[in-house]
């Protein structure tokens, strides 16, 4: 985490004390979030995760701010403030009232509070574990991002004690859904395939922009359930997140998959270009940080 974080519309440093164990959201993990990538002191695809978030707000009963130029404005100071041209912004909205536990004093209704850190490296692919049961794909939750993610980063935790790098999370009929903090995706003779939202998986921006407008016309992609045995007997499987982008997998719980990286190649290609036009745009129409002054 960078030196200063945005609480509030205030910027102040991250060491600073600003919680209280009267908020509600933060005793019970009340609250929805949201990854966001920085290019060039530009929030990359900042309406999508604006929506999302306010999706999921909706579902939770989650209080959100109403402008969301004005968010975008708060997190653009934040990204000035840490010199965080291309890093990775973490913004959260918490709720601060309702149950049985709420404190005295608190005087608003929730909390925004982003932070920015580095871009994580990656490496040239990752290892997967298997978690069965992870997801409940009827469940009326399914799919939302929200700051109660103690389930994702116990397997996590326990899938790198074991030597792999994520965790691909099955649903309650062991078709696959999603990893910890990333979309999955199979390449086919047929075409690209990626679990639909009825797994149970989130919605993600990178998933989402590879199925609209960010994609390749060479490959096409479908929406199809999978099971482990696609997984095994795909030309090639990778990841997708806003941090990732296009992540090979390499291996499932030591069984070594195929490596045929063509259409992960041309979907990365034209992600990429795709990301390269929305920053100029958005840099033209004064959507980023003073960078582009």
């Amino acid at each position: 985490m960078h030196a200063n974080i945005l609480h509030n519309g205030r910027i102040q440093a991250s060491s600073e004390k600003t919680l209280s164990p009267g908020q509600i959201g933060f005793m019970n993990g009340w609250g929805i979030f949201s990854t966001i990538r920085v290019f060039d002191g530009v929030l990359f695809a900042y309406e999508r995760h604006w929506a999302r978030m306010g999706k999921d707000a909706s579902l939770l009963r989650v209080p959100m701010p109403e402008d969301r130029e004005w968010l975008r404005r708060q997190l653009l100071a934040l990204v000035e403030a840490n010199s965080a041209w291309n890093a990775t912004l973490r913004v959260a909205v918490v709720r601060n009232r309702g149950g049985f536990f709420e404190g005295q004093g608190i005087e608003r209704d929730y909390d925004v509070i982003a932070f920015t850190t580095d871009v994580h490296a990656w490496g040239g692919g990752v290892r997967l574990a298997i978690q069965p049961q992870a997801r409940h794909s009827a469940c009326m939750f399914a799919g939302t991002k929200i700051t109660s993610w103690c389930f994702n980063l116990t397997w996590l935790e326990m899938a790198k004690s074991k030597g792999f790098d994520e965790v691909v999370l099955l649903d309650e009929q062991d078709r696959v859904s999603e990893c910890t903090s990333a979309n999955i995706f199979i390449a086919t003779p047929e075409g690209v395939m990626t679990p639909p939202l009825s797994s149970g998986c989130l919605p993600g921006v990178t998933r989402e922009l590879l199925l609209s407008e960010a994609g390749s016309p060479e490959v096409p992609i479908h929406e199809r359930h999978l099971r482990l045995e696609d997984l095994y007997r795909a030309d090639s499987v990778f990841i997708t997140s806003t941090t990732r982008e296009l992540l090979p997998v390499v291996e499932i719980e030591g069984r070594q998959l195929n490596c045929n990286e063509a259409a992960r190649l041309a979907l990365q290609q034209s992600f990429s270009a795709y990301a390269d036009r929305y920053v100029a745009v958005a840099a033209e129409r004064g959507e980023g940080t003073r960078i582009h002054a």
